[in-house]
């Protein structure tokens, strides 16, 4: 019987026994593939090259061609056939790649003689980054992994993206939804810089908040810098500061308490969100936000697309420049941005509705979108043509209460039922009394069990039982 021998083993030829190697033959592919770009496989042939031969159907190609796809990162398409040496079968596969490093069965190896070695640290990093340099910053793998994500912000969103409609598979394995928006590297293990950003504890995502004593920044009252967090984390910080700094203004009509922010809140998750969509995260430098007495700033630190103005976008009309298009798109998802250009328009006609003055401002290295306080301005003058026009008893006591000869303890009882929400000084004004005074009648009123409170000062509400 013909021995057929088809030469010696080395750093880009490898022979099995059979396809009951056929992992290691899958790790060798990778080892190979990271130290010469290309390489021959055979199942069939002994390692010193001696053909023995196995059965080859249309199943034994098949099932090697999975094993390659399945547990190969980054995927690669290999030729796999059948060759015949005389009356022996062997599969035979040719594969290349230009993505390295590769990592097969989630282990990077390299090829040293015909030896597969596994790859150490750094040149696992120089590989990661010389691949990694022709790509957009937010589609290069991160450090984190899957068991980074900050849980209760994942959640969030993807609660959000559900009641959007945007997202309509059933699975909350972030793993599942992560790789279904794509914000997985190659390995499966980690994320990109997308996902990263998006939903871990990330130091990419710092911003510096800070409150100034005029309209200068001169001296602060307040500076707070978070130097990590995720965007869907970070967006509601953000936002939660500045509506701690705004005005609110407070009507009463009827019973019923009306609140009035001297800023859109829309308006203001609005910038905040695109601040983070459109930021440059790899320029070391942070997202601001500034509150002074006559504005507040956010500014997206990167500036706004070279070679355009926003008045460009304020009709809605014009078409999306987008810096990082998955982050933008993910969070198209949840409803959080639109992918159409049209967060400044909505903006500014969130602004003119209110009365509000706003301006987009383009600096060397930020984009700044500024709300002007002039709603301060108006409510105080009107607040004092008000007081100046209504004598002091009109202007304490609703003429629901001056018509009446209900105790002050019926009156408070009567109030909270309407407005729950209501506060002790709110209802000083309307009964006529003292903050103080209130509140003795507030301590009587609960100790009989009239009254209780649900919640905390801020946020709670009052419950009347009688």
């Amino acid at each position: 019987m013909e021995v057929f021998n088809i030469g010696k083993e080395n750093e880009q030829v490898e022979y099995k026994k059979s396809t009951a190697e056929l992992k290691e033959g899958v790790i060798s592919m990778a080892a190979i593939l990271n130290k010469h770009g290309s390489g021959e496989l055979y199942f069939g042939v002994k390692n010193n090259g001696d053909v023995v031969g196995q059965q080859i159907t249309d199943k034994t190609l098949r099932d090697i061609s999975q094993e390659i796809s399945n547990h190969i990162r980054p995927v690669i398409y290999p030729e796999v056939v059948k060759k015949d040496y005389g009356d022996k079968e062997v599969a035979y596969v040719k594969f290349d790649g230009k993505r390295k490093p590769y990592l097969a069965y989630h282990i990077p190896r390299i090829r040293v003689a015909d030896e597969d070695k596994v790859m150490d640290q750094d040149t696992y990093n120089d590989m990661l980054k010389e691949r990694d340099s022709s790509k957009a910053w937010e589609l290069q793998e991160s450090k984190y992994t899957v068991e980074d994500i900050i849980g209760s912000d994942f959640r969030t969103y993807l609660n959000r993206a559900k009641e959007a409609n945007r997202i309509t598979f059933d699975s909350d394995e972030p793993a599942i939804v992560l790789e279904k928006l794509e914000l997985l590297a190659e390995d499966g293990i980690h994320l990109l810089n997308a996902g990263a950003v998006l939903f871990c504890n990330s130091s990419m995502n710092d911003v510096q908040m800070a409150k100034f004593a005029t309209d200068v920044k001169a001296t602060f009252t307040d500076i707070r810098r978070e130097d990590r967090g995720s965007i869907i984390g970070l967006s509601k910080t953000c936002e939660q500061y500045i509506i701690d700094a705004m005005d609110w203004k407070a009507d009463i009509i009827g019973l019923k308490r009306v609140e009035t922010p001297e800023i859109p809140v829309e308006a203001v998750r609005e910038a905040i969100i695109n601040s983070y969509g459109h930021r440059l995260y790899d320029n070391n430098q942070c997202n601001e936000i500034d509150v002074f007495k006559n504005r507040i700033e956010i500014h997206t630190t990167g500036g706004f697309p070279k070679g355009h103005t926003p008045e460009e976008f304020l009709d809605g009309n014009k078409k999306a420049i987008r810096r990082n298009k998955l982050i933008t798109g993910v969070l198209y998802y949840s409803d959080d941005m639109e992918t159409f250009a049209t967060g400044l328009k909505r903006i500014k006609d969130l602004c003119d509705e209110a009365g509000c003055k706003v301006e987009f401002r383009m600096e060397q290295d930020d984009f700044v979108v500024v709300f002007y306080r002039n709603l301060r301005e108006e409510w105080n003058q009107a607040k004092s043509a008000e007081s100046s026009s209504l004598d002091s008893t009109t202007k304490r006591l609703p003429r629901d209460y001056q018509e009446t000869t209900k105790t002050s303890a019926e009156a408070i009882k009567d109030i909270m039922r309407n407005n729950p929400t209501i506060s002790a000084a709110e209802i000083a004004k309307l009964v006529g009394l003292s903050v103080s005074g209130v509140q003795y009648h507030i301590k009587k009123l609960k100790a009989s069990g009239e009254i209780e409170r649900e919640g905390g000062d801020f946020g709670g509400r009052w419950i009347v039982n009688t």
